[in-house]
């Protein structure tokens, strides 16, 4: 298999703990040592592992809590401490970006709990300095 090359990498220090990278006309976040897709990447986005959430559950995701066990409808198969994107679910729009603190087999049986630690959501700080950097 041949990999793309990837062309003219740029690294913006937004924050202390925080980058964003771009390159080929993609944006990848860097907080503290994870990396994720930017939340603009849609077609990136569809490739991670993902959980649907209820509407009572948006407010809380986009205003940087982590996400319960009770505003989860579906999910995809994952492993604890994987990137995993957070779905709503009346327009299927991706709302936050998180590190599972269980596996998915283990929320099956949960029916409370912390299930993904928010790293990014809609309209954080890293959103928001994402909208003044251009490839």
């Amino acid at each position: 298999m041949e990999f793309p090359k990837i062309k003219n990498v740029k690294v913006h220090k937004i924050f202390d703990d925080a980058q964003i990278i771009t390159a080929n006309g993609m944006k990848i976040l860097k907080v503290e040592d994870d990396y994720l897709p930017f939340l603009s990447e849609t077609e990136m986005l569809q490739k991670f592992p993902s959980v649907t959430v209820d509407v009572g559950a948006i407010k809380f995701m986009c205003k940087g809590a982590n996400l319960m066990r009770p505003g989860i409808l579906k999910f995809s198969k994952f492993e604890k401490d994987n990137i995993v994107c957070i779905v709503e679910e009346s327009h299927h729009k991706f709302i936050a970006i998180g590190k599972s603190i269980v596996s998915s087999s283990e929320l099956e049986t949960m029916e409370k709990g912390e299930i993904i630690r928010n790293i990014h959501y809609i309209s954080d700080r890293f959103w928001e300095a994402g909208k003044t950097i251009y490839e």
